[in-house]
């Protein structure tokens, strides 16, 4: 009983990092692999923890963008971001939906699920398309971060 509460609090752990900004699925899976999940467990669980606040963020990050950018202690911090976003982000402006899908799909750092939805959200694609594509993004990230974690647990 007691390792059965063990792996479903491991497994829980991995969802809700993979749901985190920042950290995403390039974070969960190894930490997965940490704790002793086989990559490919971790993986699955990365990618559907990531996906956790997608549609939210599709549908409320507009209205949640548009409400504290009035406030004058987050205007700056907003702005910043989406600056941030806007730069790094000139493929999705180009190629739209694929661009969409390669920016969400490399594992770097401000590359992941949560940018590619305000992306999403600023260059007004819309939910029936950002919402594949970025599913597809995070699938393609999660099988990265499993090649790179299951060559380093086979070593």
């Amino acid at each position: 009983m007691e390792r059965m509460l063990e792996l479903i609090t491991h497994e829980l752990m991995v969802l809700l990092i993979a749901a985190m900004p920042l950290i995403e699925v390039r974070g969960a899976i190894p930490i997965g692999v940490s704790l002793g999940m086989h990559p490919a467990h971790a993986t699955v669980l990365g990618i559907v923890g990531s996906l956790i606040p997608v549609p939210l963020l599709l549908l409320f990050i507009k209205p949640f963008i548009f409400y504290f950018r009035n406030m004058r202690i987050f205007s700056k911090v907003i702005d910043r971001a989406v600056k941030k976003i806007l730069k790094k982000s000139k493929n999705i402006e180009k190629y739209s939906v694929v661009g969409l899908v390669l920016f969400v799909a490399v594992p770097l750092p401000t590359t992941g699920i949560w940018s590619g939805c305000l992306a999403a959200i600023l260059f007004n694609i819309p939910f029936k398309q950002a919402f594949p594509a970025i599913a597809l993004g995070a699938v393609i990230a999660g099988s990265i971060m499993f090649v790179l974690s299951y060559v380093i647990v086979t070593i």
